[in-house]
């Protein structure tokens, strides 16, 4: 069993810090098969990890970046820097970023309460530039705050230079980082930790449904966020509470929304039926030797009909990069594919 709180995290990770990607990928993976897959699952209340492969390898964080700016206005809210009726400016570098977001002028304003629905509902990049600047006075500025604050919390393969994770080949992290800021905002914030779970959201005569798909399906994922873009593949940090025990979730670089969203309901599923066994008595193995046995292990990533076919190091089914949409064009779930979008 592995407990990781965030202080072990930080001498953990410490000796295992890996230089930023380069624009190829990941630890330099080429651009036709990137290393893009990571997965975790982790007991919220304990700290335990229960699952791991390839936690803890940089990876292009896409939209999942908006957690992290939403813990910085959070705090700014507790510590009285905001209040949800402050109203946030659009400036005209907010108002040029790319989709998606809510387009609205350079000079409209918001309240700060829309403005966390905008990026915990619509993902809107515009909106994650506004909050920036008005906390830190710059995009660049609030990179660093941010970065600073994730490694207080032990995210310390974590660095960010811009609020949304549209592409930069500096904003990295990984799949257990993820994991810990998904737990750090609901044990520091619990009272504004229901906006990742909002479905739908209308504002200015528009209504938006929220990109995680996990949430539309009545089922017991409450939250966190989606994220995408050509060099991540598919993004999602999840969580869900079942008989009383609540599990986190993060898979990154899968091959579609679909696959994605369906391998982390398999990997939330297998994790309460693990948490359920050992808590009867009935599981002889380790939480991570539970998950192989139903089919997580790395000999997945050969079986193209196994639960995971795109799992692991370059050059496995189904890693190979999708065709390049169009420039300028966006992709599903708000996800950029502009010009220059790294793979």
């Amino acid at each position: 069993m592995t407990r990781l709180r965030p202080v072990v995290a930080v001498v953990l990770a410490a000796g295992l810090w890996l230089a930023p990607p380069s624009l190829s990928g990941p630890r330099g993976a080429s651009a036709q098969a990137p290393e893009r897959y990571a997965a975790v699952v982790l007991n919220a209340a304990s700290g335990e990890l229960l699952f791991a492969r390839q936690a803890r390898e940089p990876r292009y964080p896409a939209s999942i970046t908006k957690v992290m700016t939403l813990y910085m206005v959070f705090e700014a809210l507790k510590t009285g820097r905001l209040s949800l009726d402050d109203r946030i400016v659009i400036s005209p570098r907010a108002a040029a970023q790319p989709p998606s977001k809510l387009g609205l002028a350079a000079g409209r304003t918001l309240s700060v309460d829309e403005a966390i629905q905008a990026l915990a509902v619509r993902s809107a990049n515009d909106v994650a530039v506004a909050l920036a600047e008005h906390l830190s006075g710059s995009v660049e500025a609030f990179g660093r705050a941010s970065t600073q604050r994730a490694h207080e919390l032990g995210m310390v393969q974590s660095t960010f230079v811009n609020p949304h994770g549209l592409p930069d080949p500096r904003q990295v992290s990984t799949a257990l980082d993820l994991a810990l800021l998904s737990q750090a905002v609901m044990r520091d914030f619990p009272q504004y930790y229901a906006y990742f779970g909002q479905r739908r959201w209308r504002f200015d005569g528009r209504d938006y449904r929220n990109t995680n798909g996990l949430l539309q399906d009545g089922g017991q994922v409450d939250g966190v966020k989606t994220g995408f873009t050509r060099a991540s593949g598919y993004n999602l940090a999840a969580s869900a509470v079942h008989d009383g025990r609540r599990l986190i979730t993060v898979v990154l670089g899968g091959r579609t929304s679909a696959s994605r969203n369906a391998h982390v309901a398999a990997l939330m599923r297998t994790g309460f039926e693990a948490e359920a066994a050992r808590a009867d008595k009935t599981a002889s193995d380790s939480a991570q030797g539970f998950f192989e046995a139903r089919g997580f292990g790395p000999e997945a990533a050969s079986d193209a009909g196994g639960p995971v076919p795109y799992l692991a190091a370059a050059g496995a089914p189904g890693l190979a990069a999708t065709p390049a949409p169009r420039s300028g064009t966006t992709g599903p779930e708000g996800g950029p594919l502009a010009r220059g979008a790294l793979q």
